[in-house]
């Protein structure tokens, strides 16, 4: 699985007046912003909010989802109003966090001095985009639409959009949905002509589908009469006629996004289109905070609707359309381009230079990153552990117990209550997100009693599960990594492990001179593995028999948690590398244009020769799975947990 940055991260040294005056000037902004869109705190003032005028859900600001979800609807939106909560008690929450060492990320690979930047002080200042398995890097540059030869009945017109009332898209939806017991909605025809009622008919199957159409005289009067075709089925898959032969059954289009994860984007655009968002398919997640460009696939729904959402959607742009045969898959990426501002570096140009041709040459640690294991006080790989122990009790008390340091308040609650009484009835209703992992697992509890509580886990999602064994996994590797190059530097050594095709070897003693230590792999723990005959192979043995695991045996009773083997490189060396360094005065601005700002027309930001602040622009490509802050980690020589940033940069925070 595909994985990129999901934290902000801020890597400096404690900061001057200057800072402080800085630090201020962006707390006025994000509290300006906050007055301003009322919700998201973490909105940047460069965000893109092109407000709809006719959009497809105009008569409601929320996205409209069906009844078995308005809970997750409250969940959101609880959510969302206390995203990044009051900075001092994240601060605070971060005193009980993980530092680098904790997760076993210790080791350099260069020899230069390292210095001060802020990576992420904007969100605008980290870019990704993906590259596919062709080579292509995605770029948003075009919003037309394909033209087909054959007309199709699907396609919606401007007028689509706007032809049904306020009253009428209600009443359409809560039949579409399922929410009320009526069997269908008619619709007075008022203009009475066949191009208004084909405009209807066009407007109802569009926009709401699996509904169907037909036209009916009552009292004199033309009425179309929309109803249900094929029940719930409909939403999830869409119809399959008023499609033209000749056409992909998938539009596949770029998405830049703009401080939305991948999987938040698919939701708003499957609620927008009212569609189930398993009809959407992508070859990896991209960060949340950041400008991500990315491809995505739809199946059987138009260019023209997915375009129309460009007038509907804050923080999106759809373009690139195209219809193909096929859907995306998860890992058909080559990887991901990043496009990297960190501000405010105190770093010499000999310093800089010397850092940025080392990650060109040599490279840096393929290290999982701090996303990895979690921000709280519990680690993830710590409940990863205690699944793989077959130690329930402990999973369940790890997730429910009470932690040290700030968490929001219901989640204090819910923790006090359950310490207090056991009750996960009683635990769960101090908890209004119930969709949170804690919620998740009470109601799993309260289903399946507290004797059962395998399959009182097993209702969080799966890939939730699975999170916490990679974790461990992660935790595994890191720490084997760091012990490797401790014990045999950055030379490839006989009994290092590389890969021929996909299969792991090990390098003999008359070998070893063929090879660099970019072409060794070490194994993650499971089974069907080769582990490598130097004294690390002793060192994952021991690690596993001190967490009572044995590493000839990582097959779990339950399938699901068997940790299957895997191979990974030691030294990730990045393609692509480039950089610069610019002066800035003011930190609200941008330092680069983007692929919106040059559809639009943007001009390139005006920097001064001299500046109040230094900013390093630095480029480079990575393959999957790899980390963009593990290779800034490398050129900057600091620890990029929040836990040891949050201590750094209090006034920052403030």
């Amino acid at each position: 699985m595909e994985t990129v940055e999901m934290n902000s991260v801020s890597l400096k040294r404690p900061r001057s007046e200057d800072d402080v005056a800085n630090a201020d000037e962006i707390k006025r902004q994000k509290i300006s912003e906050k007055s301003k869109t009322g919700n998201d705190s973490g909105q940047s003032v460069e965000t893109v909010t092109e407000q709809p005028d006719k959009c497809l859900l105009e008569d409601t600001k929320n996205e409209i989802i069906p009844n078995e979800e308005s809970e997750e609807q409250e969940d959101e939106e609880l959510e969302d109003s206390d995203e990044d909560g009051d900075p001092e008690s994240f601060a605070d929450m971060m005193k009980h966090g993980l530092t680098e060492s904790d997760v076993g990320i210790t080791k350099f690979v260069s020899s230069h001095k390292g210095f001060s930047g802020i990576l992420k002080e904007r969100y605008s200042d980290f870019v990704v985009h993906e590259i596919g398995k062709d080579g292509r890097v995605s770029h948003l540059d075009d919003f037309s639409v394909p033209v087909d030869d054959e007309v199709n009945f699907e396609d919606p017109s401007e007028e689509t959009f706007t032809v049904l009332s306020d009253e009428d898209k209600k009443r359409l939806e809560e039949l579409q949905l399922l929410k009320n017991k009526e069997t269908s909605v008619a619709i007075e025809v008022i203009e009475d002509t066949k191009e208004k009622r084909t405009v209807i008919h066009q407007a109802v199957k569009s926009l709401f589908p699996g509904l169907e159409t037909k036209t009916e005289d009552r009292d004199g009067k033309k009425y179309i009469i929309a109803y249900h075709a094929a029940g719930k089925k409909a939403l999830a898959n869409p119809r399959k006629h008023s499609w033209p032969k000749s056409r992909g059954s998938y539009c596949h289009f770029v998405l830049y996004k703009e401080n939305k994860d991948t999987m938040d984007a698919i939701n708003v655009l499957s609620k927008f289109l009212r569609v189930k968002p398993n009809i959407f398919s992508y070859m990896g997640t991209k960060d949340k905070r950041a400008i991500t460009v990315q491809e995505i696939a739809v199946l059987r729904i138009t260019a023209q609707r997915l375009a129309h959402l460009n007038k509907c959607l804050m923080n999106f742009k759809l373009g690139n359309f195209s219809y193909k045969n096929h859907p995306l898959k998860l890992g058909e990426l080559q990887g991901n381009h990043f496009t990297v501002v960190l501000r405010n570096i105190t770093g010499t140009d000999d310093q800089i230079e010397q850092a940025m041709h080392s990650l060109r040459e040599i490279g840096f640690i393929n290290y999982y990153g701090m996303q990895r294991f979690g921000t709280t006080a519990v680690p993830t790989y710590q409940i990863g552990r205690a699944i793989l122990q077959n130690n329930w009790n402990e999973v369940m008390d790890l997730i429910l117990k009470p932690r040290p340091g700030a968490e929001k308040g219901y989640l204090v609650k819910c923790r006090e209550e359950w310490a207090k009484t056991k009750d996960p009835a009683a635990a769960l209703k101090k908890l209004p997100v119930k969709r949170c992992v804690e919620g998740q697992l009470l109601r799993g509890l309260l289903k399946y009693g507290m004797k059962n509580i395998i399959s009182a886990f097993g209702i969080i999602p799966r890939n939730n599960r699975l999170m916490y064994i990679h974790s461990y996994q992660s935790y595994v590797w890191n720490n084997m990594v760091s012990k490797r190059i401790e014990e045999y530097g950055l030379r490839a050594v006989p009994g290092d492990l590389t890969l021929k095709g996909a299969t792991a070897v090990h390098i003999e003693e008359g070998d070893v001179d063929n090879y660099t230590i970019h072409d060794v792999v070490m194994p993650l723990p499971g089974f069907d593995v080769i582990y490598p005959k130097h004294k690390i192979g002793e060192a994952y043995k021991e690690m596993l028999v001190a967490d009572n695991l044995d590493i000839n045996n990582m097959r779990h009773k339950i399938r699901d948690y068997s940790l299957s083997g895997a191979y990974r490189k030691i030294i990730i060396r990045p393609q692509n590398v480039n950089w610069e360094v610019v002066a800035y005065d003011d930190p609200r601005i941008p330092l680069f244009t983007t692929d919106l700002d040059k559809l639009e027309g943007k001009p390139l930001p005006v920097l001064p020769t001299y500046g109040k602040f230094r900013a390093l622009k630095m480029e480079f490509s990575l393959p999957p799975s790899t980390y963009a802050t593990m290779a800034i980690r490398e050129v900057l020589k600091m620890d990029t947990s929040i836990k040891n940033q949050t201590q750094l940069n209090t006034t920052w925070l403030r």
